[in-house]
């Protein structure tokens, strides 16, 4: 079995070569697929739909794999087919794997001992170092620092990386992510292990295996996890569809432009639903169009 050289190293040198922090998100909806897509889908028939999303995915890569560094497949619109929607999900990575891309899947898996265990050695690692090939996954690390370790020590044998989620995107991430511990909130607890766990684990580039998912719509956030995390490769979701704007991102960098991803998805692979591109000539136009509009706009955001 070939392993993989330090995740961080490759995720900064695919940024580099494509002159980008963007990475497009795979997150299909039945209803926004492209008509000529969504016309032999067959209502109520699941595997129709599974192979409609796997055409969807693998067409979406042929466009941004020239573009962006990596894809980040939402796992839970291929589960929700069943057998089907998996086998879909496992032909959309492999197809970006060959296409040069890395792939970070967004599954938020997590448990303890043996179970953990599984979840990383099924993702985590090329094939055929697991079943799945994936790059990278993103975890769930509110079940203590036993679950998150299992996930670190698989990413170090097999050159992959892992984003934990520590200060979402979503309205009522507050709730429990700032929670008032003592002289922190709970996310800065949280975010001050994965930065000790990174930094035990620094490939060349001065990142660690373990990442953390900080949201666009925080850019106070996003500022200070920076300032306290410079070990920690950032996920930054929320940009675009969601409402966090280009200029809101720059806090996520290091002083040399990297250390963060940013991530857009509907934006991106639905674009053939905006008026902007309506002359784009296909849904697959309007989808590179709105990839390279998105790194221009990025890319002067954060200089």
């Amino acid at each position: 079995m070939t392993e993989q050289a330090h995740f961080s190293d490759r995720l900064c040198a695919a940024i580099q070569e494509r002159n980008t922090p963007l990475i497009v998100g795979i997150d299909p909806r039945t209803g926004q697929l492209p008509a000529l897509i969504r016309d032999h889908v067959v209502p109520g028939d699941l595997p129709s739909v599974a192979r409609a999303f796997s055409v969807f995915g693998r067409e979406i890569i042929d466009v941004v794999a020239p573009l962006v560094s990596a894809i980040k497949p939402q796992s839970a619109f291929f589960e929700m087919l069943g057998p089907a929607g998996m086998t879909a999900l496992a032909e959309v990575i492999d197809h970006a794997i060959a296409a040069g891309l890395l792939v970070i899947l967004d599954g938020k898996r997590n448990d303890i001992g043996s179970t953990a265990e599984a979840y990383a050695d099924g993702y985590l690692g090329r094939k055929p170092l697991s079943a799945w090939g994936c790059d990278a996954l993103t975890i769930n690390p509110y079940m203590g620092d036993d679950s998150m370790q299992p996930f670190i020590d698989r990413c170090v044998k097999t050159g992959s990386g892992v984003f934990a989620l520590l200060k979402t995107s979503n309205p009522g991430s507050p709730l429990f992510q700032e929670l008032n511990c003592g002289t922190r909130s709970l996310y800065q607890h949280v975010g001050a292990w994965i930065d000790s766990a990174a930094a035990a684990t620094m490939g060349k580039c001065g990142y660690g295996v373990i990442g953390a998912v900080v949201g666009a719509t925080h850019r106070e956030h996003l500022v200070e996890l920076r300032n306290s995390m410079p070990h920690t490769f950032f996920l930054v979701p929320g940009y675009g569809a969601q409402g966090g704007k280009a200029a809101d991102l720059r806090g996520a960098f290091d002083e040399f432009g990297m250390g963060a991803v940013i991530n857009s998805s509907r934006a991106i692979i639905f674009a053939h639903e905006n008026r902007r591109f309506a002359n784009a000539g296909s849904w697959q136009a309007a989808v590179e169009q709105a990839t390279r509009d998105a790194i221009a706009e990025i890319n002067n955001a954060i200089g």
